[in-house]
Formats: C-alpha cells, structure tokens, sequence
C-alpha cells in the first residue's frame, strides 16, 4: 500500500468516530393526536426522542396497546456498540499502519457482518416489542400487533411508523465504501506494477 492508501484506510476508520456524535437510526411516529410528530432516535449507546418528551409520549401510547416500554438502560447491544465500533477504528488504523491489503477485505468482512447482525438485532427487538403484549392493555384489538416496520412506514391503527437509517448509517457507509476503493485501487496498482515489471523482463 502506498502512504495515500494507508491514510485513506486510517481516514475509514476515522470517519467511525463521527458515529458516536450522530443517530444511527430514526423511528417517527405521525398521528392525529401529534399533529407534529413524534419520534426517537437510536444513537450507538441510546435511545432518545427527537424532542425533549417524545420518549416518555411514545411510553404512554405503548401503555395503551400494551407494549413494554423502552428504557435504554435495559437494552444490552447500547452497551456492546459503543466498544464495537471502537474495536473497528482501532483495527482499521492497525491496518493503515501495517499496509496490509488481505486484512482489508477482512475489515470490510467484518463489518458487514456486523451491520447485517446488527438489523437483524433490530428487528427482532421490534418483533418482541410489536408482539409480546400485556393481555390486561386498556386498548385490545384481536389480532394486531404493532411491530413497527424495519425501514419504510407502516401504518399501525392510527398511528403511521416510520423507520429510516439516520446520518450515523450513512457515515458507516461511507467508511465502508472509502475502505473498498482502497482495497481496489491497491489490487489495482499491484496488478499495474506486476505487468510493468513483466514488460521490462519481456524487453530485455
């Protein structure tokens, strides 16, 4: 790897710091009853509404449907992502340092991994919170649940779901695609050395 390639690979990793400062995901809630709008965001060690009470309005309408209420302390993966990842910015900028192209594919590997864990992990948190309902709820319609959607809207009795990646998601991507390119342009500029040195061996 040149040094180019070395701090675009450390400028990949870097660009994750960014995650700990913006959401990674949105949900929105849109209803007659908030003609504004309400709605959290899911950062990578919280859940916090968009405005200052959302989260405690969001707890009162899933009182009523008998959905459990979302505190963040009581969600483990809030506390795994944060050292998630640091894991990969720190191994990101080993990877710079060491200028090894395989164990960037590795990375990117990894991190793919990572993220499709990750909305699988979402999605079954939403399962369990749309679906295991307390039978004593003030409000019972037989046979609704109220998973809200993985990415899209989704109208659930009054209320339409919105669920959509925030900026965090597209930061992560972002690292993801600088990473790739790198390990591209290194194949690249390996292959253009090699057929170089071929030629020059062929014209003596």
């Amino acid at each position: 790897m040149s040094s180019k390639q070395r701090i675009g690979m450390a400028l990949a990793a870097l660009l994750l710091l960014l995650i700990y400062f913006f959401p990674l995901w949105s949900i929105s809630m849109e209803a007659p009853q908030y003609p504004e709008g309400i709605g959290m965001n899911i950062t990578v060690n919280n859940i916090e509404g968009k405005s200052p009470h959302d989260l405690e309005n969001i707890n009162g309408l899933n009182h009523y449907i008998g959905m459990k209420p979302i505190y963040p302390e009581s969600i483990p993966e809030l506390k795994i992502m944060p050292f998630i990842f640091g894991f990969l910015i720190v191994s990101g900028l080993a990877i710079a340092w060491r200028g090894n192209r395989k164990w960037i594919l590795a990375w990117l590997g990894i991190f793919v991994l990572l993220a499709i864990a990750g909305l699988v992990d979402f999605y079954i948190w939403g399962y369990d919170y749309g679906h295991n309902l307390n039978p004593n709820a003030p409000i019972k319609v037989p046979g609704m649940t109220y998973q809200p959607p993985l990415i899209g809207s989704k109208q659930l009795l009054n209320i339409n779901a919105i669920s959509q990646p925030h900026i965090g998601f597209y930061i992560a991507l972002l690292s993801m695609s600088v990473a790739g390119l790198i390990w591209w342009k290194t194949g690249n500029s390996k292959g253009a050395g090699k057929k170089q040195a071929d030629n020059k061996k062929a014209a003596a």
